[in-house]
């Protein structure tokens, strides 16, 4: 086990919460001292042996100063509450966390931004940057020079080809193919096993096989 040099406290107590907790305890600097979650959604004392307590007075406990974090929800919303909790816990005074595989295939040169969580077995080529508050399930293939904008999520065994520009809040479903060139707009669902050679403009679900739209 890794060394623990920093506390984290993570943002939610479902299914996503406990897979961050098994990475970064057993595969991080980080120490998990606690989960938060909003009041509404409080349902027990504890996780793991480690503490949950309410989101709106965490800091209460814990000091933004001591302490990072990571929101551990998924695309719920359309990513908007991984998005929403990550921004008013940056407004707290929390540093955000990221976690990156050392089983994940990332070379030298890419931006990555903060606040993501990238899986075993992805392979993020030269040149590729990846913004804020961005999750790559397991097995991602993100091509040369591509773009995956702030707040996506990227499910698994997606191929996005080189030459890409995902937008931001963009969600991209198992087994997507992203063909190279490729713009996705804002806000953007690409169904499971999709195959994409055509511009998808802003707030559209892309399914089947996607061409370019007839102007």
């Amino acid at each position: 086990m890794t060394a623990k040099t920093e506390k984290l406290v993570i943002v939610g107590d479902s299914a996503f919460a406990e897979i961050a907790y098994e990475y970064f305890t057993h595969d991080s600097k980080f120490e998990v001292v606690a989960f938060a979650v909003e009041r509404e959604y409080l349902k027990r004392d504890s996780l793991f042996g480690v503490p949950v307590v309410a989101f709106e007075t965490v800091q209460d406990r814990f000091a933004p100063a001591a302490h990072h974090f990571y929101a551990a929800n998924v695309y719920t919303q359309g990513n908007k509450l991984r998005t929403r909790l990550y921004e008013t816990a940056k407004s707290k005074g929390y540093r955000p966390a990221s976690y990156v595989s050392p089983h994940a295939f990332v070379w030298r040169n890419v931006k990555l931004g903060e606040h993501c969580f990238i899986f075993e077995n992805n392979v993020v080529q030269p040149f590729v940057t990846i913004g804020d508050n961005v999750v790559l399930w397991s097995g991602n293939h993100i091509g040369h020079h591509s773009t995956i904008k702030s707040h996506c999520f990227v499910s698994s065994h997606v191929v996005v080809s080189g030459f890409c520009s995902i937008g931001e809040s963009c969600f991209l479903g198992v087994n997507s193919t992203i063909s190279n060139n490729i713009t996705v707009g804002n806000r953007c669902v690409v169904g499971a096993s999709a195959t994409i050679v055509g511009d998808v403009p802003d707030e559209t679900t892309a399914v089947g096989l996607w061409k370019k739209p007839k102007a």
